[in-house]
């Protein structure tokens, strides 16, 4: 079981939100349940509402990294879309990568705090809805907020076709 070594995300998150004035709702979460599946299953959130901030990295040197943030309900295209916007071809970053890049754990990243030269993008489809859960910056954390105070963050981009809709 992956343990969370940093419960608390009133140290880098927090200050985070306040600096950039992010209006949000911070709810605790069991770390046994911080993967989507089990999160949206047990605190009754709706798939559709819940968002993946997956870290990807390019295959050639020096490699790049970029943040994107799409539902649970859909897949981020890697192989196209992603590999585009990086000018390479890229995949999904190792969970060790994720830590040492984002100081977090998978099943807490966010898209919150992110090292400010990391491109973050996001799945267009998520700018329509009226709020997404996301990361806390640890397994023990969600964070809920409205699509507007994205725009709020440095380095996003808001892209459309970053994700496909999974086959049920």
């Amino acid at each position: 079981m992956t343990t969370d070594t940093n419960p608390d995300p009133s140290g880098v998150v927090r200050q985070w939100l306040s600096d950039h004035e992010i209006d949000h709702e911070l709810m605790a979460c069991a770390p046994e349940l911080a993967d989507t599946a089990d999160f949206c299953a047990h605190y009754g959130v709706a798939p559709a509402a819940s968002g993946n901030t997956i870290i990807v990295a390019s295959k050639k040197q020096p490699k790049r990294y970029a943040a994107c943030l799409v539902t649970a309900t859909t897949r981020l295209d890697v192989n196209k879309r992603v590999r585009k916007l990086l000018a390479a071809r890229a995949s999904f970053a190792s969970a060790d990568e994720t830590r040492d890049l984002t100081g977090m754990l998978i099943g807490g990243v966010t898209i919150f705090a992110l090292p400010h030269d990391l491109p973050l993008y996001v799945d267009a489809r998520i700018m329509d809805l009226a709020h997404i859960w996301v990361g806390g910056g640890s397994r023990s954390w969600k964070i809920k907020v409205s699509p507007t105070e994205l725009h709020k963050i440095p380095n996003l981009e808001v892209v459309e076709g970053l994700a496909m809709e999974t086959r049920s």
